[in-house]
Protein backbone atom coordinates (compact mmCIF):
# COMPACT_ATOMS: atom_id res chain seq x y z
CA UNK A 1 0.00 0.00 0.00
CA UNK A 2 1.26 3.50 -1.07
CA UNK A 3 2.42 5.61 2.25
CA UNK A 4 1.33 9.59 1.64
CA UNK A 5 3.31 11.62 4.00
CA UNK A 6 3.20 15.13 4.60
CA UNK A 7 4.88 17.93 6.21
CA UNK A 8 2.79 20.54 8.12
CA UNK A 9 4.86 23.62 9.10
CA UNK A 10 2.66 25.99 11.59
CA UNK A 11 4.63 29.22 12.28
CA UNK A 12 3.34 32.05 14.54
CA UNK A 13 5.91 34.77 16.28
CA UNK A 14 7.09 32.92 19.06
CA UNK A 15 6.58 29.54 17.96
CA UNK A 16 7.40 26.62 14.87
CA UNK A 17 5.59 23.69 15.09
CA UNK A 18 6.20 20.85 12.37
CA UNK A 19 4.43 17.99 12.25
CA UNK A 20 5.14 14.52 9.83
CA UNK A 21 1.77 13.19 9.02
CA UNK A 22 1.17 9.45 7.49
CA UNK A 23 -1.80 8.11 5.69
CA UNK A 24 -3.75 10.98 7.75
CA UNK A 25 -2.30 9.64 11.10
CA UNK A 26 0.26 12.28 13.11
CA UNK A 27 4.18 10.57 13.37
CA UNK A 28 6.18 13.25 14.17
CA UNK A 29 6.14 16.73 15.78
CA UNK A 30 8.66 19.34 16.55
CA UNK A 31 8.41 22.52 18.35
CA UNK A 32 10.96 25.48 17.98
CA UNK A 33 10.39 28.69 20.05
CA UNK A 34 12.42 31.98 19.70
CA UNK A 35 13.71 32.36 22.74
CA UNK A 36 14.42 28.65 23.55
CA UNK A 37 15.98 27.45 20.58
CA UNK A 38 17.84 23.88 20.75
CA UNK A 39 21.26 23.79 20.83
CA UNK A 40 22.87 20.73 18.84
CA UNK A 41 24.76 21.64 15.93
CA UNK A 42 25.76 24.84 17.22
CA UNK A 43 29.50 25.94 17.54
CA UNK A 44 30.82 27.47 20.62
CA UNK A 45 34.35 28.62 21.36
CA UNK A 46 34.56 27.47 24.99
CA UNK A 47 36.93 28.17 27.96
CA UNK A 48 37.98 25.08 30.13
CA UNK A 49 36.60 25.39 33.36
CA UNK A 50 37.49 22.26 35.39
CA UNK A 51 39.33 19.52 34.16
CA UNK A 52 38.57 16.03 35.98
CA UNK A 53 40.66 12.77 35.52
CA UNK A 54 38.73 10.63 37.35
CA UNK A 55 35.78 11.09 34.94
CA UNK A 56 38.17 11.80 32.25
CA UNK A 57 36.02 14.59 31.30
CA UNK A 58 35.92 18.37 31.51
CA UNK A 59 33.48 21.26 32.04
CA UNK A 60 33.83 23.97 29.23
CA UNK A 61 32.30 27.61 29.82
CA UNK A 62 30.31 27.99 26.39
CA UNK A 63 28.30 31.09 27.48
CA UNK A 64 25.35 29.23 28.82
CA UNK A 65 23.68 29.19 32.25
CA UNK A 66 25.57 25.63 33.24
CA UNK A 67 28.80 24.27 31.71
CA UNK A 68 28.83 21.78 29.07
CA UNK A 69 30.32 18.42 29.64
CA UNK A 70 33.27 17.21 27.47
CA UNK A 71 34.18 13.93 27.43
CA UNK A 72 38.05 12.14 26.49
CA UNK A 73 36.39 10.37 23.85
CA UNK A 74 35.21 13.76 22.15
CA UNK A 75 38.29 15.44 22.10
CA UNK A 76 39.60 15.95 18.56
CA UNK A 77 43.64 14.54 19.31
CA UNK A 78 44.51 14.70 15.47
CA UNK A 79 43.89 18.68 16.11
CA UNK A 80 45.97 19.44 18.35
CA UNK A 81 49.00 17.22 17.19
CA UNK A 82 48.75 14.42 19.61
CA UNK A 83 49.16 10.77 18.86
CA UNK A 84 45.93 8.49 19.27
CA UNK A 85 47.56 6.29 22.25
CA UNK A 86 48.10 9.34 24.16
CA UNK A 87 44.22 10.54 24.59
CA UNK A 88 43.13 8.10 27.01
CA UNK A 89 44.48 10.80 29.49
CA UNK A 90 42.79 14.02 29.50
CA UNK A 91 44.80 15.93 31.71
CA UNK A 92 47.37 15.36 28.66
CA UNK A 93 44.84 17.12 26.42
CA UNK A 94 43.59 19.62 28.08
CA UNK A 95 44.37 22.80 31.15
CA UNK A 96 41.99 25.13 32.60
CA UNK A 97 41.69 28.57 31.52
CA UNK A 98 42.22 27.06 27.66
CA UNK A 99 40.59 28.01 24.57
CA UNK A 100 38.40 25.21 22.48
CA UNK A 101 35.71 25.44 19.47
CA UNK A 102 33.31 22.41 20.57
CA UNK A 103 29.58 21.43 19.35
CA UNK A 104 26.98 20.46 21.05
CA UNK A 105 25.94 17.44 20.43
CA UNK A 106 23.25 17.00 23.14
CA UNK A 107 20.55 19.62 24.76
CA UNK A 108 20.73 20.28 27.91
CA UNK A 109 18.32 17.94 29.63
CA UNK A 110 16.76 18.78 33.19
CA UNK A 111 19.67 19.59 35.88
CA UNK A 112 22.67 18.15 33.12
CA UNK A 113 24.62 21.04 31.14
CA UNK A 114 24.59 20.28 27.37
CA UNK A 115 26.73 17.48 25.91
CA UNK A 116 29.94 18.86 23.54
CA UNK A 117 32.09 17.63 21.31
CA UNK A 118 35.42 18.67 19.60
CA UNK A 119 35.06 16.80 16.40
CA UNK A 120 32.89 19.57 14.43
CA UNK A 121 30.66 18.32 12.19
CA UNK A 122 28.61 20.50 9.84
CA UNK A 123 25.91 19.37 7.45
CA UNK A 124 24.00 20.13 4.61
CA UNK A 125 22.06 18.56 1.84
CA UNK A 126 23.81 16.00 0.59
CA UNK A 127 27.03 15.51 2.62
CA UNK A 128 28.48 16.06 6.00
CA UNK A 129 31.99 17.87 6.73
CA UNK A 130 34.50 17.05 9.02
CA UNK A 131 37.29 19.23 9.42
CA UNK A 132 39.71 17.30 11.71
CA UNK A 133 39.23 14.49 9.16
CA UNK A 134 40.07 13.33 6.04
CA UNK A 135 37.77 10.30 5.34
CA UNK A 136 35.42 10.12 2.81
CA UNK A 137 32.05 7.93 3.78
CA UNK A 138 29.23 6.89 2.24
CA UNK A 139 25.73 6.66 4.47
CA UNK A 140 25.28 2.77 4.60
CA UNK A 141 21.53 3.58 4.38
CA UNK A 142 22.00 3.63 0.85
CA UNK A 143 21.02 0.21 0.22
CA UNK A 144 23.33 -0.75 -3.16
CA UNK A 145 26.70 -0.78 -3.10
CA UNK A 146 26.68 0.07 -6.34
CA UNK A 147 25.08 3.31 -5.84
CA UNK A 148 27.50 3.97 -2.51
CA UNK A 149 30.73 3.26 -4.84
CA UNK A 150 29.08 5.83 -7.61
CA UNK A 151 28.63 8.39 -4.84
CA UNK A 152 32.06 8.13 -3.51
CA UNK A 153 33.85 8.14 -7.09
CA UNK A 154 31.93 11.15 -7.98
CA UNK A 155 33.06 12.92 -4.73
CA UNK A 156 36.41 11.65 -5.50
CA UNK A 157 36.50 13.73 -8.99
CA UNK A 158 35.16 17.05 -7.16
CA UNK A 159 38.01 19.28 -7.04
CA UNK A 160 37.57 20.84 -4.15
CA UNK A 161 37.36 17.41 -2.59
CA UNK A 162 40.82 16.74 -3.24
CA UNK A 163 42.33 20.35 -2.48
CA UNK A 164 40.05 19.83 1.36
CA UNK A 165 41.80 19.08 4.66
CA UNK A 166 38.73 17.62 6.00
CA UNK A 167 36.63 15.07 5.43
CA UNK A 168 33.23 13.64 4.00
CA UNK A 169 30.17 11.33 4.96
CA UNK A 170 27.77 11.46 1.66
CA UNK A 171 23.96 11.27 3.29
CA UNK A 172 21.31 9.13 2.25
CA UNK A 173 19.39 11.85 0.68
CA UNK A 174 22.27 11.88 -1.81
CA UNK A 175 20.92 9.22 -3.45
CA UNK A 176 20.58 9.19 -7.08
CA UNK A 177 22.88 12.72 -7.40
CA UNK A 178 25.07 14.15 -10.02
CA UNK A 179 28.55 15.16 -9.22
CA UNK A 180 27.25 18.99 -10.01
CA UNK A 181 25.47 18.43 -7.13
CA UNK A 182 28.05 17.02 -4.51
CA UNK A 183 30.01 20.06 -6.15
CA UNK A 184 28.08 22.69 -4.86
CA UNK A 185 27.55 21.07 -1.16
CA UNK A 186 31.33 20.88 -1.35
CA UNK A 187 31.51 24.42 -2.11
CA UNK A 188 29.02 25.45 0.06
CA UNK A 189 30.55 23.77 3.39
CA UNK A 190 33.99 25.18 2.56
CA UNK A 191 32.71 28.61 2.61
CA UNK A 192 30.44 28.17 5.71
CA UNK A 193 33.65 26.63 7.30
CA UNK A 194 35.81 29.80 6.34
CA UNK A 195 33.58 31.82 7.92
CA UNK A 196 33.29 30.09 11.06
CA UNK A 197 37.15 29.82 11.38
CA UNK A 198 37.19 33.76 11.07
CA UNK A 199 34.52 34.17 13.93
CA UNK A 200 36.86 31.89 15.89
CA UNK A 201 39.93 33.96 15.66
CA UNK A 202 38.08 37.00 16.61
CA UNK A 203 36.08 35.75 20.21
CA UNK A 204 37.75 37.25 22.85
CA UNK A 205 34.96 35.20 25.50
CA UNK A 206 32.90 31.77 25.35
CA UNK A 207 30.39 32.76 22.88
CA UNK A 208 28.14 31.19 19.82
CA UNK A 209 30.21 31.29 16.36
CA UNK A 210 27.54 29.24 14.40
CA UNK A 211 24.20 28.31 14.99
CA UNK A 212 22.10 25.09 12.94
CA UNK A 213 19.12 26.27 10.74
CA UNK A 214 16.08 27.12 11.80
CA UNK A 215 13.57 24.27 12.66
CA UNK A 216 11.55 25.28 9.00
CA UNK A 217 14.58 24.78 6.83
CA UNK A 218 16.61 22.17 8.70
CA UNK A 219 13.48 19.89 8.63
CA UNK A 220 14.05 20.52 4.62
CA UNK A 221 17.61 19.44 5.07
CA UNK A 222 17.25 16.64 6.88
CA UNK A 223 13.87 14.60 5.52
CA UNK A 224 14.02 11.93 2.85
CA UNK A 225 12.85 13.79 0.21
CA UNK A 226 11.54 10.57 -1.60
CA UNK A 227 9.17 9.87 0.92
CA UNK A 228 7.50 13.08 1.20
CA UNK A 229 4.04 13.78 -0.89
CA UNK A 230 3.77 17.81 0.48
CA UNK A 231 4.99 20.12 2.71
CA UNK A 232 2.37 22.77 3.29
CA UNK A 233 3.19 25.83 5.40
CA UNK A 234 0.77 28.73 6.57
CA UNK A 235 3.41 31.61 6.76
CA UNK A 236 3.69 33.45 3.57
CA UNK A 237 7.01 34.89 4.59
CA UNK A 238 8.28 31.47 5.85
CA UNK A 239 7.25 29.80 2.78
CA UNK A 240 9.34 32.38 0.81
CA UNK A 241 12.54 31.69 3.40
CA UNK A 242 11.75 28.59 2.47
CA UNK A 243 11.32 28.59 -0.93
CA UNK A 244 14.73 30.12 -1.31
CA UNK A 245 16.77 27.26 0.57
CA UNK A 246 15.03 24.73 -1.65
CA UNK A 247 16.00 27.11 -4.74
CA UNK A 248 19.46 27.07 -3.73
CA UNK A 249 20.31 23.43 -1.98
CA UNK A 250 17.07 21.09 -2.04
CA UNK A 251 15.72 21.90 -5.69
CA UNK A 252 13.78 18.20 -5.67
CA UNK A 253 11.39 19.47 -3.26
CA UNK A 254 10.80 22.58 -5.06
CA UNK A 255 6.94 20.80 -6.64
CA UNK A 256 6.03 19.63 -3.34
CA UNK A 257 6.07 22.81 -1.47
CA UNK A 258 3.34 25.06 -1.23
CA UNK A 259 0.91 27.28 0.92
CA UNK A 260 -2.01 26.61 2.80
CA UNK A 261 -5.10 28.96 2.49
CA UNK A 262 -7.64 26.44 4.23
CA UNK A 263 -10.09 28.19 6.67
CA UNK A 264 -9.38 25.52 9.36
CA UNK A 265 -5.90 26.12 11.21
CA UNK A 266 -3.53 23.42 9.18
CA UNK A 267 -3.22 21.68 12.61
CA UNK A 268 -6.53 20.76 13.02
CA UNK A 269 -6.09 18.96 9.98
CA UNK A 270 -5.64 15.30 11.01
CA UNK A 271 -6.56 15.92 14.72
CA UNK A 272 -2.98 17.50 15.21
CA UNK A 273 -3.78 19.37 18.06
CA UNK A 274 -5.79 16.72 19.57
CA UNK A 275 -2.83 14.56 19.27
CA UNK A 276 -0.35 16.56 20.92
CA UNK A 277 -2.90 17.37 23.85
CA UNK A 278 -2.83 12.97 24.17
CA UNK A 279 0.63 12.97 24.14
CA UNK A 280 1.34 14.88 27.28
CA UNK A 281 -1.09 12.59 28.84
CA UNK A 282 0.05 9.14 30.40
CA UNK A 283 -2.85 6.64 29.13
CA UNK A 284 -3.15 5.71 25.46
CA UNK A 285 -6.17 3.85 24.12
CA UNK A 286 -5.18 1.00 22.02
CA UNK A 287 -8.36 0.19 19.28
CA UNK A 288 -8.86 -3.29 20.83
CA UNK A 289 -9.84 -2.09 24.16
CA UNK A 290 -6.38 -2.08 25.87
CA UNK A 291 -4.42 0.63 27.14
CA UNK A 292 -0.15 1.51 27.79
CA UNK A 293 0.47 3.82 30.57
CA UNK A 294 3.27 5.96 29.54
CA UNK A 295 5.76 7.23 32.49
CA UNK A 296 8.31 9.70 32.14
CA UNK A 297 10.89 10.14 35.05
CA UNK A 298 14.16 11.36 34.89
CA UNK A 299 16.01 8.28 35.13
CA UNK A 300 13.91 6.31 32.42
CA UNK A 301 10.61 5.91 30.34
CA UNK A 302 8.07 2.74 31.57
CA UNK A 303 5.32 1.74 29.40
CA UNK A 304 2.92 -0.69 30.56
CA UNK A 305 0.85 -3.18 28.57
CA UNK A 306 -2.36 -3.72 29.42
CA UNK A 307 -5.44 -5.40 27.91
CA UNK A 308 -8.23 -3.42 29.41
CA UNK A 309 -11.69 -4.14 27.95
CA UNK A 310 -10.25 -5.99 25.61
CA UNK A 311 -11.42 -9.81 26.37
CA UNK A 312 -10.70 -11.43 22.76
CA UNK A 313 -12.68 -14.50 21.12
CA UNK A 314 -10.68 -17.52 21.86
CA UNK A 315 -8.47 -17.77 25.13
CA UNK A 316 -6.66 -15.71 27.76
CA UNK A 317 -3.15 -16.46 25.82
CA UNK A 318 -4.44 -15.50 22.50
CA UNK A 319 -5.90 -11.98 23.96
CA UNK A 320 -2.70 -11.43 25.77
CA UNK A 321 -0.51 -12.24 22.76
CA UNK A 322 -2.76 -9.92 20.42
CA UNK A 323 -2.79 -7.46 22.42
CA UNK A 324 0.77 -6.82 22.74
CA UNK A 325 0.88 -7.44 18.99
CA UNK A 326 -0.89 -4.02 18.97
CA UNK A 327 0.79 -2.56 21.61
CA UNK A 328 4.29 -2.61 19.69
CA UNK A 329 3.08 -0.58 16.59
CA UNK A 330 1.62 2.35 19.31
CA UNK A 331 4.67 2.30 21.52
CA UNK A 332 6.90 2.63 18.12
CA UNK A 333 4.38 5.54 17.46
CA UNK A 334 4.36 7.07 20.97
CA UNK A 335 8.07 6.76 20.99
CA UNK A 336 8.11 9.22 17.99
CA UNK A 337 5.54 11.32 18.75
CA UNK A 338 6.81 11.97 22.03
CA UNK A 339 10.62 12.09 21.33
CA UNK A 340 11.14 9.56 24.10
CA UNK A 341 14.80 8.71 24.57
CA UNK A 342 17.62 7.50 26.97
CA UNK A 343 16.42 3.86 28.88
CA UNK A 344 13.07 2.66 28.19
CA UNK A 345 11.91 0.12 29.98
CA UNK A 346 8.76 -2.31 28.10
CA UNK A 347 6.67 -4.19 30.40
CA UNK A 348 4.55 -6.42 27.78
CA UNK A 349 1.63 -8.96 29.64
CA UNK A 350 2.94 -12.25 30.40
CA UNK A 351 3.24 -14.63 27.42
CA UNK A 352 3.24 -18.50 27.46
CA UNK A 353 4.18 -19.86 24.51
CA UNK A 354 7.92 -18.83 23.42
CA UNK A 355 6.71 -18.35 19.37
CA UNK A 356 4.17 -15.53 20.91
CA UNK A 357 7.23 -13.52 22.61
CA UNK A 358 9.36 -14.48 19.65
CA UNK A 359 6.78 -12.63 17.10
CA UNK A 360 5.99 -9.75 19.36
CA UNK A 361 9.90 -8.84 19.68
CA UNK A 362 10.20 -9.34 15.92
CA UNK A 363 7.58 -7.20 15.44
CA UNK A 364 8.63 -4.48 17.59
CA UNK A 365 11.99 -4.28 15.63
CA UNK A 366 10.05 -4.05 12.46
CA UNK A 367 8.02 -0.87 14.05
CA UNK A 368 11.29 0.57 15.23
CA UNK A 369 12.96 0.11 12.27
CA UNK A 370 10.71 2.58 10.78
CA UNK A 371 12.22 5.27 13.36
CA UNK A 372 14.69 7.96 12.35
CA UNK A 373 16.41 7.84 15.37
CA UNK A 374 18.54 5.02 16.61
CA UNK A 375 17.50 2.71 18.81
CA UNK A 376 18.18 -1.09 20.08
CA UNK A 377 16.25 -3.29 22.15
CA UNK A 378 16.85 -6.33 24.40
CA UNK A 379 14.88 -9.92 24.57
CA UNK A 380 11.77 -10.40 26.64
CA UNK A 381 12.38 -11.23 30.28
CA UNK A 382 10.93 -13.73 32.56
CA UNK A 383 9.08 -10.84 33.73
CA UNK A 384 8.11 -9.61 30.53
CA UNK A 385 10.30 -6.90 29.99
CA UNK A 386 11.81 -5.56 26.88
CA UNK A 387 14.92 -3.03 27.83
CA UNK A 388 15.72 -0.48 25.17
CA UNK A 389 17.21 2.71 24.73
CA UNK A 390 16.51 5.86 22.16
CA UNK A 391 19.22 7.97 21.28
CA UNK A 392 18.17 11.43 22.98
CA UNK A 393 19.81 14.59 21.50
CA UNK A 394 16.73 17.03 22.69
CA UNK A 395 14.45 17.67 25.35
CA UNK A 396 11.15 15.37 24.91
CA UNK A 397 7.59 16.94 24.31
CA UNK A 398 6.23 16.72 27.22
CA UNK A 399 9.68 18.39 29.03
CA UNK A 400 9.35 21.15 25.73
CA UNK A 401 5.61 21.69 26.70
CA UNK A 402 5.20 21.17 29.98
CA UNK A 403 6.93 21.88 33.76
CA UNK A 404 6.39 20.11 36.85
CA UNK A 405 3.57 20.96 38.92
CA UNK A 406 4.40 23.90 41.56
CA UNK A 407 1.61 21.91 43.86
CA UNK A 408 3.05 18.21 43.71
CA UNK A 409 6.94 19.74 42.44
CA UNK A 410 6.41 16.99 39.92
CA UNK A 411 5.78 13.80 42.57
CA UNK A 412 2.42 13.68 40.51
CA UNK A 413 0.36 13.45 44.10
CA UNK A 414 -0.58 15.88 46.79
CA UNK A 415 -0.85 15.21 50.71
CA UNK A 416 -4.01 14.61 52.17
CA UNK A 417 -5.90 17.67 54.19
CA UNK A 418 -5.66 14.67 57.06
CA UNK A 419 -1.79 14.59 56.29
CA UNK A 420 -1.18 18.68 56.07
CA UNK A 421 -3.29 19.14 59.65
CA UNK A 422 -1.45 17.08 61.48
CA UNK A 423 1.75 18.77 60.02
CA UNK A 424 0.26 21.67 61.34
CA UNK A 425 -0.26 20.51 65.19
CA UNK A 426 3.29 19.40 65.05
CA UNK A 427 4.16 23.03 63.70
CA UNK A 428 2.90 24.44 66.44
CA UNK A 429 4.02 22.23 69.19
CA UNK A 430 7.35 22.69 67.90
CA UNK A 431 7.00 26.46 67.91
CA UNK A 432 5.31 26.83 72.01
CA UNK A 433 8.68 24.74 73.00
CA UNK A 434 10.82 27.74 71.31
CA UNK A 435 9.30 30.92 71.32
CA UNK A 436 6.58 33.00 73.53
CA UNK A 437 2.91 33.70 72.10
CA UNK A 438 -0.44 34.50 73.40
CA UNK A 439 -2.10 32.89 70.62
CA UNK A 440 -1.24 31.51 67.01
CA UNK A 441 -2.95 32.11 63.38
CA UNK A 442 -2.78 29.51 61.08
CA UNK A 443 -3.32 30.35 56.95
CA UNK A 444 -3.77 27.03 55.35
CA UNK A 445 -5.75 26.04 51.91
CA UNK A 446 -9.70 25.70 52.29
CA UNK A 447 -10.03 21.99 52.02
CA UNK A 448 -7.37 21.97 54.75
CA UNK A 449 -9.13 24.49 57.56
CA UNK A 450 -12.59 22.58 56.74
CA UNK A 451 -11.18 19.48 57.62
CA UNK A 452 -9.08 20.88 60.69
CA UNK A 453 -13.00 22.71 61.99
CA UNK A 454 -14.55 19.10 61.39
CA UNK A 455 -13.33 15.80 61.70
CA UNK A 456 -9.94 17.22 63.51
CA UNK A 457 -12.00 20.02 65.64
CA UNK A 458 -11.47 17.61 69.08
CA UNK A 459 -8.12 17.45 68.26
CA UNK A 460 -7.68 21.31 68.05
CA UNK A 461 -9.33 21.50 71.53
CA UNK A 462 -7.34 18.98 73.09
CA UNK A 463 -3.89 21.04 71.95
CA UNK A 464 -5.27 24.62 72.99
CA UNK A 465 -5.39 22.42 76.47
CA UNK A 466 -1.89 21.14 76.37
CA UNK A 467 -0.69 24.42 75.43
CA UNK A 468 -3.39 26.82 77.29
CA UNK A 469 -3.17 28.98 74.22
CA UNK A 470 -6.17 29.85 71.75
CA UNK A 471 -5.60 28.95 68.24
CA UNK A 472 -7.28 30.58 65.09
CA UNK A 473 -7.62 28.82 61.33
CA UNK A 474 -7.90 31.24 58.35
CA UNK A 475 -8.96 29.69 55.58
CA UNK A 476 -6.79 31.26 52.13
CA UNK A 477 -8.11 30.40 48.51
CA UNK A 478 -4.92 31.44 46.73
CA UNK A 479 -3.20 28.49 49.39
CA UNK A 480 -1.98 25.21 47.68
CA UNK A 481 -3.22 22.26 49.40
CA UNK A 482 0.06 21.41 51.04
CA UNK A 483 0.96 25.20 52.10
CA UNK A 484 0.57 26.64 55.39
CA UNK A 485 2.11 29.20 57.47
CA UNK A 486 1.37 29.64 61.62
CA UNK A 487 1.51 32.90 63.03
CA UNK A 488 2.84 34.00 66.64
CA UNK A 489 0.40 36.99 68.18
Amino acid sequence: MHNEEKVLVNVTPNETRVAWVENGVLQEVWVERSNKRGLVGNIYIGKVERVLPGMQAAFVNIGLERAAFLHVSDICVKEMGIEDEECEDIAKLLRPGQKIMVQVVKDPLGTKGARISMQVTIPSRLSVYMPSERTLGVSQKIETAEERERLRDLMKQVPEYKDSEGGFIVRTVAEGAEFHELRADVLFLHKLWSCIEEKAKTARKPCVIYEDLPLYLRIMRDIPIERIEKIRVDSTETLQKMQQFVTTYVMDLDDKLGLYQGERPIFDLYNIEQEIQGSLEKRVNLKSGGYLIIDQTEAMTTIDVNTGAFVGHKNLEETIYRTNLEATQAIARQLRLRNLGGIIILDFIDMEVEEHKKHVLTVLGKELGRDRVKTSISSISSLGLVEMTRKRTRESLERTLCESCPVCHGRGTVKTAETVAYEIFREITRMARSFEASQYRVIAAECVVARIMDEESSSVAELEAFLDKSIRFQAESSYAAEQFDVVMM
